[in-house]
Formats: structure tokens, C-alpha cells, sequence
């Protein structure tokens, strides 16, 4: 009755069985996890959402590509960090999850295959599977700091493979591509004929002692697509505003575009409202991000300073973005570790293979949790694993 394309496994995992039970007996769980912005107390503008009454919501004026208006607005969000784009080269989505659908759409066929970065979003299988294509994991490797395996990419690639994603920076290992892989990223696409796919929803979060890292928007060498949206970049997941910026060779590009019309067209799913809106959100940008990135950069010192004094903990290596990978020794599983922290603490946290880590066990961290609920979490994780070590 139902398509194989669904047939997902339904059983709750351990750790959520286990959440569920203490929720229903109202147990208070500290929730280490909490990565939505609008759920952790920062500060919107008060008048932020004024810009909704405008009468000019009422009219409908349908665009395949977004309202003409608001792609300016994204082309002014970019040219702020010295790449000049056509307004007409970028398409507005209601998420990156969407824009994903579109692009998996215009370049594979059923069952072909693309590239996607391990560790990193659990999200790709999914989106991939209900596409009918098959995602091909490449590694990026930890030693002391985060780097994809370049030696390992070209196995990877078969004869249908048809893209690669990269995500800069990463979640959750919080790593930019650097000019080197990029470098070669870019050659071997275009030797193998790929397209490149970059996700950069977290690029404005590089940390303060962090160089800022390049855009792959305008990237002219090989047809690539740069993902972004205000789910991060404003801390507005609700308002459902994404966009894919079309660059590359103007042959492939033009034809790129020509293909999303259409397919942009069959669904028109961003609203009216929020795109009527995008300008006047965006001049909060600054206040937005400055209260998210002292957020991120407060925790993520405490859990570096405490970790620093607990036996066998390390915090790995990370560049930029909202979550923090933190290694636990090796005296039991990450399940094992996890369900400990939720049982005894009653933490929260998620353990690393929701991400494929592999080598060890680890737990990931958002740091957008309120600061004081963040450092007594991070106490009640860290006296648990002395008492073990």
C-alpha cells in the first residue's frame, strides 16, 4: 500500500524510549540538545514582525524564483561579503530541506548517486531517499582539527554519480572547507563532471579568533549551488525563507536556472508575507547574530575551561557554528554514556552516531542553550564521567 521509498524504521531508540518515560512520569529533563533559537531566550526586535501588517500581503503575485524584492535583499546580504550576484541568478525556498528536494531533482535521476560529508547532518539519507537517489558518504577525518579526506573522495565516485555537497561550515564538526580542498573539490568536479552543492546556513558563525572563509556563491569555475536561509542566519526557522544562489559556467548555469523555473514553479511555496518582509528583518541582522555568536562563544569557553580539568573529556577542534563535539572516554558505548547522563542527571544530549561519528564516543552540544542552564548541564555531565574515570 505504501511506497518502499517509506518504509523507515518506526521503533523509538533506546534513548528516546527512555526520554519519553521520564517526561511522562514529569521529570525535569535538562535539555542539552536545544538548537531552536526562538526556544532559547534570546532577544528578538520588538517590532520584528510589524512588517507582516503591510496591505501589500493581501495581493498575491506569484514568481518562480521569489519576489524580485526580496532576491535584492539576499544580493545585498552578499555583496557584503565582496560577492557581487545577479538577482536573477538566485531562487527563494521555503527551507534548505526544499531547496535540496529542487536541486536533487534537476541533476539525478532515480537511483543515481551523490556525495555527501560523514560526519554531519542526519538529514541527507532522508531527503535522498524520498528523492529515489543514494547518497555516498566521504569522510572528514580528526586529527587535532577537522579535514576531508581528499584521498578517499575519488573512490567514492561511480560512473552516476552526478554531485557533491559540501557543508560550510560543517555540522557538527563546526569546520570550513579550506582553499586547499576547495581547490581540489572544484578540479575533480569538474573532471568527473560534477556539480557542487554548498550548505552554508552557519557560514556567519565563524568564531572571533576564526579567519573568515569565502562563499562559494559566484563561483564560476563549475556549476555549483550555494544554500542559505534565515533559519540561521536570523534565528528564524518559523518564517520559512531560504534561497539557492546559481553560479557556474554560464552555459551550464543558464541552463540550470531555466530547469529551476519550472520546478520552482509546480510548488511557489514561499509566502508573500515573509518575502514582503525580508528587508526589514535583515536590517536586525547584526543585533540577531551578535546575541547568538556571545551566546555560542560564552559556552563553548565554559565547556573548554571544564573539560580542561576532567580527566579523558575533550572538546574537539571547531571553526565556527552552534554545536560543540565533546569526546568522552572509551569506558563504554556513547549510547551507554548518554543514557547515563538522561537516567542520572537527567541531561540531555545526543549521542555522536546520530551524526556518524565514528572513533570513539562522543556527545553533541548545542550552544545556543541559556547560559545558566548550559554550565549547570555541562557540571552534571562532567562530575558523572569523574566519578567514572
Amino acid at each position: 500500500m505504501f511506497a518502499k521509498r517509506t518504509d523507515w524504521k518506526f521503533d523509538f531508540n533506546p534513548l528516546t524510549r527512555r526520554l519519553n518515560a521520564l517526561k511522562k512520569r514529569g521529570r525535569p529533563i535538562l535539555d542539552l540538545t536545544a538548537s531552536n533559537p526562538t526556544r532559547c531566550a534570546f532577544h528578538y526586535p520588538s517590532d520584528m514582525l510589524s512588517s507582516l501588517k503591510d496591505p501589500e500581503n493581501r495581493e498575491y503575485r506569484p514568481s518562480p524564483k521569489g519576489l524580485f524584492q526580496a532576491r535584492e535583499v539576499i544580493t545585498r546580504y552578499y555583496s557584503g561579503k565582496g560577492v557581487a550576484l545577479n538577482p536573477e541568478h538566485l531562487f527563494l525556498t521555503s527551507s534548505t530541506s526544499e531547496a535540496y528536494s529542487f536541486l536533487f531533482r534537476l541533476l539525478l535521476n532515480p537511483g543515481e548517486h551523490l556525495l555527501i560529508p560523514q560526519p554531519s547532518y542526519p538529514l541527507f539519507e532522508y531527503l535522498a531517499t524520498l528523492n529515489d537517489i543514494v547518497a555516498t558518504p566521504y569522510p572528514l577525518r580528526y586529527r587535532r582539527r577537522w579535514a576531508i579526506d581528499l584521498e578517499r573522495i575519488p573512490e567514492k565516485i561511480l560512473t552516476d554519480t552526478r554531485a557533491m555537497i559540501v557543508v560550510h561550515p560543517n555540522n557538527p564538526t563546526g569546520s570550513f572547507v579550506k582553499k586547499k580542498e576547495r581547490s581540489f573539490l572544484i578540479r575533480l568536479s569538474q573532471e568527473k563532471g560534477l556539480s557542487l552543492i554548498a550548505d552554508e546556513v552557519f557560514l556567519d558563525y565563524a568564531y572571533p579568533e576564526v579567519k573568515k572563509s569565502a562563499s562559494f556563491a559566484g563561483e564560476r569555475s563549475v556549476l555549483t549551488f550555494t544554500l542559505g536561509g534565515i533559519s540561521k542566519t536570523l534565528g528564524l526557522p518559523q518564517m520559512k525563507v531560504a534561497w539557492i544562489v546559481v553560479s557556474g559556467p554560464k552555459r551550464l548555469r543558464d541552463a540550470a536556472i531555466e530547469r529551476l523555473e519550472v520546478i520552482s514553479d509546480t510548488t511557489l511555496s514561499v509566502n508573500t508575507p515573509s518575502q514582503q518582509a525580508l528587508a526589514k528583518w535583515f536590517s536586525f541582522r547584526s543585533q540577531i547574530q551578535k546575541e547568538i555568536q556571545e551566546r555560542v562563544v560564552l559556552n563553548r569557553g565554559y565547556l573548554l575551561r571544564q573539560c580542561h580539568t576532567t580527566k579523558g573529556c575533550e572538546v574537539l577542534h571547531a571553526e565556527g557554528g552552534w554545536y560543540a563535539i565533546l569526546r568522552l572516554p572509551s569506558l563504554q558505548s556513547e549510547e551507554a554514556w548518554v543514557l547515563e547522563f538522561l537516567e542520572k542527571e537527567r541531561v540531555l544530549t545526543h549521542p555522536g552516531y546520530f551524526y556518524d561519528l565514528e572513533e570513539g564516543a562522543h556527545v553533541v552540544l548545542s550552544l545556543l542553550v541559556p547560559s545558566d542552564l548550559f554550565e549547570e548541564g555541562i557540571a552534571r555531565l562532567l562530575t558523572r564521567v569523574s566519578r567514572r574515570v
